[in-house]
């Protein structure tokens, strides 16, 4: 690792050729980092060879830009039918069988979109050696010779060759145990010699050495815990015993690929403490099933990378093997693949509800770092320094899910709530749950101190639906009764509601559309909740073609389908917030332009008024809050082109109305007022710190970004 390490200061150069056409307009210049590069490392593990540039992208660019290392782990060779053709092509026919040398072709096609996003040049040589993960198991270590922060890692795996056929030899039936090893493939010319195989828990350890290799700050993965097929195949149906189980939207690859690295990261973290590093986890093909999330520009730089990956110019790379995927080539922005191209999600998608103020007016952040709740504290309330991360809640009893949610009760104490996916070992069912945990009070050292967590179960009896459990959002009424949705198995909107954020009562579903069954599925993720003045409970969900919204008929009543709102269809999550009228405003971004648009009621309280803000690009919810106090000013903050936060308020600057750009961060920004009444804006960094932002006065602009003095007493981070 010394190469990349001592590389810390490599900054990037324009790009000077490549594939595609060339636009100085598609807004992947380098945004600020969080840090020195030298305090950050993001790590990425995929299936295949173009999982990261389909559904990670334009994160995984803007981490290779950054100038700190970017390793990619490819868990399977990718080996397919081994024929470099589409499938559709006069010349598949034609095109012998040769796995290696097609798994050798796909290798060649990621290292060129690599060395496109990191020089310009997508024949930027690379160097290629044997690595070591475990004794005796020899994966593929590559780096690219300009820029040799940027690395590739080939473990070489057996891929399952079919999207959702259950098949023993690969990642699937080897989680499952349907087979004891899974062999290798590698691919033509490759340096690791003769074929291996891997037992599950030699997969797990060898992902775990990655990680070590790495010490990462930033964890990318595809999505373990996909949805379902809206009806079982005949090859699931017909399978032994050991592999049936649930069809799925998505590649059974992606799936088992980010489960094997759930397992590694549990096993990594449970070792002791270690860097602080959050977790992503990228929705796959069912991007297909939502409206596209990026805008033009990020959308032509994902098919100039493509076409570098698919060989669409035919260059020379020197190897007869080939230098790209010929089944994507020309065609990223085509066929199945058009909608992953134009869609950026992540499993989960957060709120902006991770910061608020204590008892004592100071303001507390929560974030997930190495799977478990870490707390950051303001020094005095309403002033300067922040600390952290503290240890001040408890263990779930695993890994928690990325994102972590915030209710403050009247009487100033806070309620955490979140996800835990509990993994298939140690006697456990794999399965998800919700959980929560309350503020029992303050330590010593001013930081927060909370009890045990417990399990608010999910909204399907069955352990294997409620792996489809979707993010919470919560909602607190006047009467101190918490509202808890989330996103059952089916798609529907599922709520529990318990006085004090206690005494829950059972999972109830809200009504969906009348009429014919909705398509499947209704609502993939995204949902938001508020309960207005009156106390009546507000929900919304993005769906294909519109947003849905639910409004009780009174408070305590279960929120009711309202007449469709009219809303365009929305290419993010959506955020509820007060409109300072009594009633609610919808904030998220519209499909196909990442433009942030809000969306009230009109006077006849059936179509829905729209107001648009100047296209910032980016992807992601947008996080919103209304401040009390004079005139309620209204704060937003989103993700940029180039992955920096950006605030909006009455006082920006500017005719577009967004303030000047921050830092690159992981997440969604968390906004909360201080004590002084002043707007405060929280990222989590690419460094795995917490900086914060705040107005210089009440409706203000927002003043420079701090950084958190980095406190590691008590901590395992």
């Amino acid at each position: 690792m010394a190469a990349p390490l001592a590389y810390g200061g490599w900054q990037w150069l324009a790009p000077h050729r490549g594939s595609g056409d060339e636009d100085p307009s598609t807004g992947t210049t380098t945004g600020k980092p969080a840090s020195d590069s030298a305090d950050q490392a993001y790590l990425h593990v995929i299936a295949h060879a173009d999982d990261s540039i389909y559904f990670m992208n334009p994160d995984l660019e803007q981490s290779i830009r950054s100038g700190a290392l970017s390793m990619t782990v490819c868990m399977t060779s990718g080996e397919s039918d081994g024929r470099n053709a589409p499938g559709r092509a006069a010349q598949f026919k034609a095109t012998p069988t040769d796995r290696p040398a097609f798994a050798r072709a796909r290798i060649n096609g990621l290292r060129a979109a690599n060395a496109l996003m990191a020089t310009g040049d997508d024949n930027s040589p690379w160097t290629v050696e044997p690595v070591e993960l475990l004794p005796g198991y020899r994966a593929e270590l590559h780096y690219l010779q300009a820029a040799p922060h940027v690395q590739l890692i080939y473990m070489g795996l057996c891929e399952a060759r079919y999207v959702s056929v259950p098949r023993p030899v690969s990642m699937r039936g080897l989680w499952l145990g349907a087979i004891k090893e899974l062999p290798t493939l590698p691919g033509t010319g490759s340096t690791v010699g003769m074929p291996r195989a891997y037992t599950r828990d030699q997969i797990i350890d060898a992902l775990v050495a990655v990680i070590a290799r790495v010490n990462p700050t930033v964890i990318r993965t595809l999505d373990p815990t996909p949805m379902h097929a809206p009806r079982e195949t005949v090859a699931m149906m017909s399978a032994p015993t050991i592999l049936r189980g649930l069809s799925y939207l998505d590649h059974q690859d992606h799936t088992s690929s980010a489960r094997f690295m759930q397992a590694a990261m549990e096993r990594y973290w449970g070792a002791g403490k270690r860097r602080a590093a959050s977790v992503s986890n990228y929705i796959g093909y069912p991007t297909n099933y939502t409206p596209p999330s990026l805008d033009a520009a990020a959308t032509r730089r994902n098919s100039q990378l493509l076409n570098a990956y698919g060989w669409a110019d035919h260059r020379d790379c020197g190897d007869p093997s080939g230098c790209g995927d010929l089944k994507v080539g020309p065609n990223g922005l085509k066929g199945g693949g058009a909608g992953w191209a134009r869609g950026t999600r992540t499993r989960t998608p957060g709120t902006s509800r991770w910061v608020a103020p204590l008892k004592d007016g100071r303001l507390a952040a929560f974030a997930v770092l190495n799977g478990a709740v870490r707390c950051w504290v303001e020094q005095a309330a309403g002033k300067g320094t922040w600390q952290g991360p503290f240890d001040a809640v408890g263990s779930a009893g695993g890994p928690l899910d990325p994102q972590v949610e915030v209710v403050r009760h009247a009487d100033g104490t806070l309620q955490l709530f979140a996800a835990r996916t509990v993994l298939p070992f140690n006697g456990n069912k794999h399965h998800k749950e919700l959980v929560c945990v309350q503020q029992s009070g303050i330590g010593a050292d001013g930081v927060p101190t909370f009890g045990a967590w417990t399990s608010l179960g999910a909204p399907d009896t069955a352990l294997d639906k409620t792996l489809e459990t979707g993010y919470p959002a919560t909602a607190l009424a006047p009467d101190g009764t918490v509202h808890v949705l989330v996103r059952d198995w089916a798609g529907d909107i599922a709520l529990r509601s318990g006085r004090g954020g206690r005494g829950w009562g059972p999972w109830r579903l809200l009504d969906h559309p009348a009429g014919k069954q909705p398509p499947h599925p209704l609502v993939v993720e995204g949902i938001d909740a508020l309960v207005d003045p009156s106390g009546r409970l507000h929900v919304a969900a993005p769906i294909a073609k519109t947003v849905l919204h639910w409004v009780s008929p009174a408070p305590g009543e279960l929120p009711e389908l309202t007449p469709p709102t009219g809303m365009t269809p929305s290419g993010s999550a959506v955020s509820l917030v007060a409109d300072g009228k009594g009633g609610v405003c919808a904030v998220y971004r519209q499909a196909g332009t990442a433009q942030v648009a809000l969306a009230s009621p009109d006077g006849s309280g059936e179509q829905w008024k729209t107001e648009r803000r100047a296209p910032v690009g980016g992807y992601g919810r947008v996080a919103v809050a209304r401040l009390s106090g004079k005139g309620s000013p209204l704060i937003l903050a989103a993700r940029d082109d180039q992955g920096r936060v950006v605030a909006s308020s009455r006082a920006s600057a500017g005719p577009d109305g967004w303030e000047t750009p921050g830092l690159q961060f992981v997440g969604i920004p968390g906004i909360a007022q201080d004590a002084g009444g002043r707007g405060v804006i929280v990222v989590l960094g690419t460094d795995g710190l917490l900086y914060a932002s705040r107005q210089t006065k009440p409706g203000a602009r927002f003043g420079n970004w701090a950084v958190a003095a980095h406190q590691s007493q008590g901590s395992r981070v």
